[in-house]
């Protein structure tokens, strides 16, 4: 009986499955969570928990999900940086000519993720979502670095690329201006708002006794309800 000799590719695949199912998660100390001391508004303790995650060493805890669905209603996910969260909602930014800035101009209901693992601790954000005007969207490059200016002036995100040599020539060209030209015009990036209608918080358990507090917003806006969901 001839012995079957294992593929490169088997082997991949089996330290693959044997490394997948190896990890663990929350097996650590994790931060407690009483829902009832929770604010009335979803926003202080968003906050609260974003300081708490950036202190205990949460790598880039200002990267966040954003979902998106296309003109087909295919739902559409990427990963992007959060600019601030205030009283209007949750403010990122991005091409408007890009496909996520095409998918909102269509659908502008959207939904944010923040995941961060060193506290076992996700926020979840539905709502809809506001363009801002040219000059909201201008200043929000000029408080960026000179990267953020050059990327933005290469511009042509989400459009088919090439090769890897027109990338690099466009984006040399646009670090030079950004260093020469620091208030060079970018007119498709645009600073958008996400404005609430839902947030829930999740603090993971080790025990998977999982704490979900959900803040809703009534349907004229002036007021958030609360409650727990199972885990």
């Amino acid at each position: 009986m001839t012995r079957e000799i294992p593929s490169p590719e088997t082997d991949e695949i089996e330290v693959f499955h044997a490394t997948l199912h190896s990890l663990r998660v929350w097996d650590g100390h994790l931060p407690g969570f009483d829902p009832d001391a929770a604010p009335a508004e979803p926003l202080a303790l968003f906050r609260e928990w974003f300081l708490h995650a950036a202190a205990a060493g949460q790598a880039e805890p200002h990267t966040m999900s954003l979902a998106t669905v296309d003109a087909d209603g295919r739902p559409d996910v990427r990963t992007l940086m959060l600019h601030d969260a205030d009283g209007h909602g949750w403010h990122f930014a991005s091409h408007a000519t890009s496909a996520k800035g095409r998918q909102l101009a269509g659908h502008p209901d959207a939904a944010l993720g923040f995941y961060w693992p060193a506290v076992a601790r996700q926020v979840r954000v539905r709502g809809r979502v506001t363009a801002c005007g040219p000059q909201e969207s201008r200043a929000d490059l000029a408080v960026r670095s000179r990267g953020a200016l050059a990327a933005a002036l290469t511009g042509r995100q989400s459009e088919v690329l090439e090769s890897v040599d027109e990338l690099r020539r466009v984006s040399e060209a646009a670090w030079e201006r950004a260093g020469t030209e620091p208030d060079a015009p970018a007119p498709t990036w645009t600073r958008y708002v996400l404005d609430p209608a839902e947030v829930e918080f999740f603090q993971g358990d080790p025990a998977r006794r999982h704490v979900r507090l959900r803040y809703r917003r009534s349907p004229d806006g002036t007021a958030w309800t609360r409650e727990l969901l199972w885990p």
